[in-house]
């Protein structure tokens, strides 16, 4: 008779270990199921064209890592007046974006931001998503673009706010302004 009550307790406790793994079976699904989603969609845009049949994106492929990538498309037409000033990765940016997730879910913008000016965001290019470094530092001030950030390039595997893990990420950016704009030592002239 006392063992009957031992014997339940241990099938009690098998059964909650066996629940316990179908729902961790669950998210682990549920995971691998956004990660994939997500990386379909990714090639899906790698290989968007145009009308014409040209890429609708360029690839932007870092120096310091050259098996990472964001992809970039500007709405506006991109000026080639060497006077166009560029983002260092230690300069402060003043930007308007939009970001959602590959399926449409919005999930973050400057409009609210107050400072420095409504609905602009300032931020140091080097202390944001190494996404945002490869593509808003390829933008001249005034661009208008769409940034595609894998999530590697992203918040990678991991949740942060309102992203889950393995979102790629897509941005509308405006680059307003350099704040305090430091020249390149390539692009300064020196006087004497």
């Amino acid at each position: 008779m006392k063992r009957l009550p031992i014997l339940l307790i241990a099938f009690s406790f098998m059964g909650l270990l066996f629940v316990g793994c179908d729902e961790e079976d669950s998210d682990t699904k549920a995971i691998i199921d956004w990660r994939d989603k997500n990386n379909t969609w990714l090639a899906e845009q790698q290989a968007r064209k145009n009308a014409d049949g040209s890429p609708y994106y360029e690839m932007l492929v870092p120096k310091w890592d050259p098996a990472s990538f964001v992809l970039i498309h500007y709405f506006n037409e991109r000026t080639t007046d060497s006077n166009a000033l560029t983002p260092l990765y230690t300069s402060t940016v003043d930007v308007r974006y939009h970001l959602s997730l590959y399926n449409g879910v919005a999930c973050d913008s400057s409009t609210n931001s107050t400072s420095p000016a409504p609905g602009v965001y300032r931020a140091q290019l080097s202390g944001l998503i190494d996404g945002w470094a490869v593509g808003v530092g390829n933008m001249n001030v005034g661009d208008t673009a769409e940034l595609i950030v894998p999530y590697a390039m992203g918040y990678g595997y991991s949740s942060t706010g309102s992203v889950p893990a393995y979102s790629n990420l897509k941005f509308n950016i405006r680059l307003v302004d350099i704040y305090k704009y430091e020249a390149s030592p390539e692009t300064s002239t020196a006087t004497e």
